[in-house]
């Protein structure tokens, strides 16, 4: 995998703060992985995806799992998980292609899952993870922090260090805040305005299995809940932007 030109960050003692990822001197034309442990993950960051996007630089996202036990029985007339699974599917493209991501840059890997439904921990799934990260060699892999109470989460990080550790790659992985985040260090943000949030609003919004499970169990919708995120984000970094997307960044190899 190509090595990454890393920029020079002052030593953590040092930093003041976390840093605006927009404002570092990364090399252009990068290679950009996302992966989502659901249809939708990748739409928590849409902001900042949109800053590479906006850059020429390449982005390659693989979901995971089918996240048929996220849609409510009945919902669009979906029952089977199979039926449940293509409805999030459609959801998910629906979305991309609103951001300008073509289909040829999504895959639905489909990890097998145990019992609970999250993705195994095992040989086969591994190799699966493999084989992807090393077709499309991403400099940048977004995913959600592994330190999660949800446990596609947390398999979705193991999966990828693993493979990373083994083959040796030379990787950024950037770890992004979610509403069930349990504890993370803030490296790095991205700012974002009003405007900017109706625009990832109505990404979200495409994901309408999750919006009316919201809406039905929660109060709120999809939307609302991570902006709700975003918005605490800006306020506790003491941001002048009104949301922000937040990653701890760990460097690969260490």
């Amino acid at each position: 995998m190509a090595h990454l030109s890393l920029p020079s960050f002052p030593p953590r003692h040092a930093l003041q703060g976390p840093l605006a990822l927009a404002e570092l001197a990364l090399p252009a034309g990068l290679r950009i992985g996302v992966l989502a442990p659901h249809p939708d993950d990748f739409d928590a960051i849409a902001v900042t995806l949109r800053h590479f996007h906006a850059r020429g630089d390449s982005i390659q996202l693989a979901v995971l799992t089918g996240g048929a036990s996220g849609v409510e029985d009945g919902f669009a007339g979906a029952h089977s998980d199979a039926e449940k699974t293509a409805l999030r599917k459609r959801e998910q493209l629906a979305s991309c292609a609103l951001f300008g991501l073509p289909s040829t840059h999504v895959r639905f890997l489909e990890l097998p899952a145990d019992e609970k439904g999250n993705p195994r921990l095992d040989a086969a799934n591994h190799d699966t993870i493999r084989h992807w990260l090393l077709t499309h060699q991403p400099q940048l892999v977004f995913m959600p922090h592994g330190n999660d109470s949800n446990v596609t989460h947390q398999r979705t990080y193991a999966l990828f260090r693993q493979v990373v550790l083994a083959e040796k790659l030379s990787v950024w992985a950037v770890l992004n805040q979610d509403a069930k985040t349990i504890a993370m260090r803030h490296d790095l943000y991205t700012g974002f305005d009003a405007d900017e949030a109706a625009w990832k609003s109505a990404l979200l919004r495409l994901h309408d299995s999750q919006h009316q499970r919201n809406l039905n169990t929660r109060g709120h919708g999809f939307d609302e809940r991570v902006l709700a995120v975003n918005q605490d984000s800006a306020k506790n970094l003491g941001l002048s932007a009104r949301y922000a997307e937040v990653f701890e960044l760990e460097v690969f190899p260490q």
